[in-house]
């Protein structure tokens, strides 16, 4: 039997910062906000989700995967971000599919058992 098509409704790109480079990532949100047409979320200065590092989620749909995630890998300064599809499977979405630009980043995977999207 054939497995059934996974549809990926958008995507989230998790940008990674610290209070020593929150400025960095204030450069890299600026630009993101004035290239693209990106929802950019909250700051979390303070850990939130499965996120173990301080983050600003943006979210983009699939059909600008091709702009975004190129500029992004030319353009994070040193930041490590975590780009992921949204499929309803949190867990997998942030795991198994889960494309890491920099160091890839520990996830508090437990916090996704308990959710559908982060």
């Amino acid at each position: 039997m054939p497995e059934p098509t996974i549809e990926i409704t958008s995507f989230h790109a998790h940008v990674y910062y610290d209070a020593a480079s929150r400025e960095t990532a204030a450069r890299v949100r600026q630009e993101l906000g004035d290239r693209f047409s990106v929802q950019l979320g909250r700051w979390h200065d303070k850990l939130v989700g499965p996120h173990t590092q301080w983050m600003y989620q943006v979210a983009f749909l699939p059909d600008q995967f091709n702009q975004v995630v190129p500029w992004l890998m030319l353009h994070r300064e040193g930041l490590d971000i975590l780009v992921h599809p949204n499929t309803g499977d949190a867990l997998a979405d942030h795991t198994d599919h889960a494309l890491w630009l920099g160091n890839k980043l520990a996830i508090n995977t437990p916090v996704l058992q308990q959710t559908s999207t982060i």
